[in-house]
C-alpha cells in the first residue's frame, strides 16, 4: 500500500510541474525521466541513471522543439 501511495504521489507531481511549460520544456522534462529509468535498468548504478537521464533530456527536448 505504501508503494502505491509513494508511486501516484510522484506521478501527481510530475504532472502538476509540467502545466504551463512549452512542448520543449516537457520534452526535456519527460525524456530525462525515461532516461533515468532506462539507465538505472541498464547499468544499475548512479552513474548509469545520471547519463541516461543526460540523454533522454536532450533527445526529449529536441523531439519537444520540433514538436513546437
Amino acid at each position: 500500500m505504501k508503494k502505491i501511495l509513494t508511486t501516484l504521489s510522484v506521478a501527481a507531481i510530475l504532472s502538476v510541474s509540467l502545466i504551463g511549460c512549452t512542448k520543449t520544456q516537457e520534452g526535456a522534462g519527460i525524456g530525462a525521466a525515461v532516461g533515468a529509468l532506462a539507465g538505472q535498468a541498464i547499468g544499475g548504478d548512479t552513474g548509469a541513471t545520471l547519463i541516461g537521464a543526460g540523454a533522454g533530456a536532450i533527445i526529449g527536448g529536441a523531439v519537444g522543439s520540433n514538436q513546437e
